[in-house]
């Protein structure tokens, strides 16, 4: 039966934590002394966003989480302070026994995935793709180490990591997250973090040492689903499933890993939060799996049958806590009302609370006290040490690949050099997604105190030993230098923004390469350092750059890029490249179009010279995004833009950051939750006439589309509909609309406009530069997810 596993013929494993006596006589006599209430309120778990310490004494939840933008006091960029201040504050909630409750203390979970890198100071380090170029296990359980012990100066308990996803399409926007493509790489590292997180198997009392839990993710083949679509289906074999995906399992099990986050991702049409065979049959009890098992962001809603409001389905699968971060109390109520029924055994609510009162008796979060009086807690000095920084150095240097060098590296330290490109002193960049904040972006280099730019890191090597390096983004100079160095790539992205089509960058992203070619026809050599979360066609920068250093996304030590590449007095290489490709690099857009370079490649100083043969360059300048995805995960398709007008041509505001305003302050516009945290722009309209618009610059062409039976669809949630309200599409010469009844939704509703109706109202569909446009006349509050092309709509208004 089509996603249904077969337990048996997977690998069986004994799960290594002993079973302590007192925890478990301590266990017994608190599920015996729980009510109902309490026990439900452990199996769900609250975003920081959306959750207060009242609401967490009120309903005793087990757990809450700090999304990728969240923080306390409703700021993701808060000091570190006043994220200690918060976790006593939620402790002191969670054990507060004045109405008689037991007082079951409450755990913090966070996506420290490279580093604890929601906290301003901390250490960043490189994601894990560059750590799996490293091959290095060590190095990865001291890196493991440095974030436990920096997790714990701010109070929280429990990271969501190591990712062990085995990314197999890199157009997959995760795909940063996996450490390598191999699953017998991604095998070796992942009892080396989990062991530097937790500490050993027989650890007890975590919180006794400067350790935290942690959480293998996400189960399972989050990095294999077909064409690399975030969330979507994995239709290989269960072989397939068992082999690369769930190999990284066993050693993550055999070091106790402490909690598993299941997929929001689905196998053969099944999805897991939702599949039983997957969750309990294999991971439970063939993998002997002794932790507690967690949802993802809301994953549970899109179980079938299931609402983010309502999803039984996932316990009586196997999952032990919701991850509910803005439907946590619907989900409380939901549950506790189906058990005060009695269409939940009692057995799986009592199973599940136990799973989570073991681990978090491990933790040695009953004798702990508030998180403040806890060893490490509040020792901001250990936010980004001298000596953490310096394993972060280290993994950069060992992470860099070099696939090409005609003899300028390494560089004379003495001369003049010129550090070009936009992303050659941009922390932020150089750090990528979960950084700070989720995408990685709307930050600066002043939110990272004492970290060091690539630019930054050049700049002191070079001067150190007498000579100079000059900034310059477009590469323009005045003084002739010796050497260039170009640092170009992605900018910082996280889950469904990062989704490609194909291997590319955006045409944005790639004039860097005239740079490259300029300095070259000047005669001056040139090195390119590439920025990126995975591997990508750039045939011309590696064309015509002297040599080619891939950086992957290095974090906050960019000082690590200069070791390698800037020698001694000398002349002589002060690190040598000892980082290989984590996964095969592509000879053109897509891996089906060959591979340039395999897994494992990389070179060193020690490797000869040799003559260059010139790549095939092809123009990717149209497949870097998905034409039909206009606007999604908050913002618009790359080179599209935003808008909110009124009445005149010139009342026009293009929306790049949220809150804003518009129209005078007549129109705030903010983030709601759609899919993944801030997924959709809610639009509150104080009267009049607006429009919600997607422009586009370059005239787009759906004539093709228009021929057939595609619809424009936007999925909407209408809070107060307006008076009237109209859908449209604006030419160069040209526009056309329909009547758009929006009625108040309690959800997200999928539209579907004709491509054919708005042809028929006179929109020219060969030049359209602003092909959505959302036009309402009266007050109206109401938010936008998605805009795209496709067949699927929920509700087809007819064309009138």
């Amino acid at each position: 039966m089509a996603g249904v596993a077969n337990p048996e013929i997977w690998p069986a494993y004994d799960y290594p934590v002993p079973l302590q006596p007192d925890d478990e006589a301590r266990i017994a006599e608190l599920l015996a002394r729980m009510t109902l209430e309490e026990k439900i309120g452990q199996l769900v778990q609250a975003d920081l966003c959306c959750v207060t310490p009242e609401d967490v004494r009120a309903y005793n939840l087990g757990s809450i989480l700090v999304g990728g933008n969240s923080g306390p006091n409703g700021n993701d960029l808060s000091p570190a302070p006043d994220w200690l201040k918060a976790a006593d504050d939620f402790y002191e909630a969670s054990v507060d026994t004045t109405d008689g409750g037991v007082g079951v203390p409450i755990v913090w979970g966070t996506d420290a995935v490279h580093g604890h890198s929601n906290i301003i100071g901390a250490t960043i380090f490189p994601h894990n793709i560059g750590l799996g170029a490293a091959r290095d296990p060590a190095l990865i359980e001291k890196i493991g180490e440095v974030t436990a012990k920096e997790i714990r100066v701010t109070g929280q308990e429990w990271t969501f990591a190591p990712t062990v996803a085995v990314p197999q399409d890199f157009r997959w926007g995760r795909a940063y997250e996996g450490y390598s493509s191999d699953p017998e790489l991604v095998a070796s590292y992942v009892g080396a973090m989990v062991r530097g997180l937790q500490g050993p198997p027989s650890n007890d009392n975590l919180l006794a040492g400067p350790y935290v839990i942690a959480s293998t993710k996400h189960f399972l083949a989050d990095g294999g689903t077909d064409n690399g679509v975030d969330q979507g289906d994995s239709s290989i074999s269960e072989e397939e499933l068992r082999d690369i995906h769930g190999l990284p399992y066993g050693p993550a099990i055999a070091e106790g890993v402490s909690t598993v986050m299941i997929s929001f991702s689905s196998w053969q049409g099944k999805k897991m939060t939702g599949n039983k065979s997957l969750v309990t049959g294999v991971l439970k009890d063939r993998m002997d799996f002794g932790g507690f098992v967690v949802s993802d962001w809301n994953a549970h809603g899109q179980v079938a049958g299931c609402t983010n409001e309502s999803c039984p389905q996932a316990l009586t699968a196997g999952i032990d806590m919701y991850m509910a971060p803005d439907t946590w109390k619907p989900i409380y109520e939901d549950l506790l009302a189906r058990a005060r029924a009695g269409t939940l055994p009692m057995a799986r609510i009592d199973d599940a609370v136990t799973q989570i009162l073991r681990v978090k008796g491990r933790l040695g979060l009953f004798e702990a006290g508030k998180p403040s009086d806890r060893p490490y807690s509040g020792e901001y000095e250990l936010l980004g040490a001298p000596e953490h920084r310096e394993v972060a150095r280290d993994a950069v240097r060992k992470s860099l690949v070099l696939l090409k060098n005609s003899g300028v590296l390494p560089l004379a330290p003495g001369g003049r050099l010129l550090v070009a490109g936009q992303g050659a002193d941009d922390i932020a960049r150089q750090s990528g997604g979960w950084t700070l904040t989720w995408q990685g972006t709307g930050v600066d280099n002043s939110h990272f105190p004492g970290a060091t730019s690539i630019f930054g890191g050049l700049s002191q090597a070079v001067e150190a030993a007498g000579g100079s390096a000059e900034l310059s983004p477009d590469g323009s100079f005045t003084t002739r230098p010796d050497a260039a160095v170009v640092v170009f790539g992605e900018t910082p992205y996280a889950e469904f923004q990062g989704d490609r089509a194909a291997l590319v960058l955006d045409p944005e992203l790639t004039t860097p390469f005239e740079t490259i070619e300029k300095l070259k026809a000047q005669g001056i050599p040139v090195v390119a350092v590439m920025i990126t979360g995975r591997p990508l066609y750039v045939n011309p920068a590696l064309n015509d750059a002297d040599a080619f250093v891939v950086a992957w996304l290095p974090g906050s030590e960019g000082g690590g890029i200069a070791d390698v590449l800037v020698g001694d007095r000398q002349g002589n290489p002060r690190y040598d490249f000892t980082g290989t490709l984590p996964a095969a690099w592509p000879l053109a857009t897509l891996m089906s179009d060959g591979t340039l370079y395999d897994y494992g490649y990389g070179l060193s100083y020690a490797d000869p010279v040799s003559q260059w043969a010139e790549l095939p360059e092809v123009d990717a300048s149209t497949l870097a995004g998905d034409s039909r995805l206009w606007f999604s995960a908050g913002s618009p398709a790359a080179r599209w833009s935003l808008l909110v007008a009124g009445e005149s041509t010139g009342d026009q505001t293009r929306i790049t950051t949220v809150p804003a305003e518009a129209l005078g302050g007549r129109a705030r516009v903010t983030a709601e939750n759609y899919l993944v945290q801030e997924g959709a722009r809610r639009f509150a309209i104080d009267g009049g006439m607006a429009s919600v618009q997607l422009r586009n610059f370059e005239p787009v062409n759906i004539d093709r589309e228009t021929n057939a039976d595609i619809l424009l669809l936007v999925t909407m949630k209408v809070w107060d509909a307006p008076d009237n309200a109209r859908i449209g599409a604006i030419g160069q010469d040209s526009r056309g609309f329909a009547d758009f009844a929006m009625p108040e939704t309690p959800d997200f509703v999928r539209y579907g406009i004709s491509l054919k109706c708005l042809r028929s109202k006179g929109a020219d569909v060969t030049t359209l530069t602003q092909p959505f446009v959302l036009q309402t006349q009266g007050a109206a509050d109401f938010a936008i997810g998605e805009v795209r092309l496709g067949t699927d709509a929920e509700v087809t208004p007819p064309c009138d």
